[in-house]
């Protein structure tokens, strides 16, 4: 053998031997839009997920996504301890909510969520999930959405004073549109489009706020990546040690156009260093979720 062809078999063989990358996925949920589990696990395996947090409805709802519970979550969890992890959830308002949590997250829930129900972020049913999560060390990942979900996002800044012990993840429309100074004077936009001005609330909030995280995943997430790669690029320079990763998506394929999951491990592929990539896709989640 040569030495080009000698050289040339020892990088294939290093980059076999090479270990994959690890993506810890924050955000998918079990029977999402009718999804079966055989599908799910298979679609989280094409996407070459190592671990997945799943993210149970409360009792009523589905998270408009037909999305299942608590009970159902922890079965998968159960079942395959290696790569299925699970919050636990609760409409915020309903009597039994404290006692619901407070259930699930003695049984090893590691988080709350996704809390995506009609309440204000400067409500009495806000305090509660947040003293809950205090009390128990976990992290909140939370639905932004004008006009419907943790509403009066401007105000946010309030609760992240009041409970800087409890780390906070934003998820979707309004945290993701907000990323634009400018989202202010239109709000009802929930995935605006075209070049973005930097310093909207929710750059803001990561850069102030310690106890302050984001969850990548969703439309929303992608469209916050894609529509300014520019913008993406610096942002993600400056929030690196504040970005998870999460799909999110509720296709049965697991790549292509319709799964916003793949697309978005492509785009921090893309934009982010090497090093970056490592802190978006699994370190900085390790920070603030026990994983076990």
């Amino acid at each position: 053998m040569n030495r080009r062809h000698f050289l040339g078999a020892a990088a294939g063989a290093a980059l076999a031997q090479a270990p994959a990358v690890e993506i810890i996925d924050i955000h998918q949920h079990t029977d999402y839009s009718g999804r079966p589990d055989d599908v799910l696990l298979k679609h989280q395996d094409l996407m070459g997920i190592t671990k997945t947090i799943l993210l149970p409805s409360g009792r009523v709802y589905g998270l408009e996504a037909g999305a299942s519970g608590n009970d159902r979550c922890m079965e998968v969890a159960k079942r395959y301890p290696k790569k299925y992890v699970t919050f636990a959830n609760e409409v915020p308002y309903h009597p039994e909510a404290k006692q619901t949590l407070e259930k699930y997250l003695n049984q090893g829930a590691i988080g709350i969520g996704e809390q995506k129900f009609f309440v204000d972020v400067l409500s009495a049913p806000m305090n509660l999930i947040c003293d809950i999560a205090q009390h128990f060390s976990v992290p909140i990942l939370l639905h932004f959405q004008y006009e419907r979900y943790n509403v009066n996002f401007g105000q946010f800044y309030q609760v992240l004073k009041k409970y800087p012990k409890v780390n906070f993840i934003g998820h979707a429309q309004t945290w993701w549109a907000n990323i634009d100074a400018n989202q202010t004077k239109e709000p009802s936009v929930l995935y605006p489009k075209g070049r973005v001005t930097a310093g909207g609330w929710t750059d803001r909030y990561l850069q102030d706020y310690p106890n302050m995280y984001a969850d990548l995943s969703a439309g929303s997430g992608l469209n916050a990546m894609q529509r300014d790669e520019e913008h993406a690029r610096a942002f993600i320079n400056r929030n690196q040690d504040k970005l998870l990763y999460g799909s999110d998506c509720s296709d049965h394929v697991g790549q292509g156009p319709k799964c916003s999951g793949s697309q978005q491990i492509a785009k921090i592929k893309k934009l982010a260093t090497p090093e970056i990539q490592r802190k978006i896709f699994s370190e900085n989640v390790k920070k603030i979720v026990r994983l076990g």
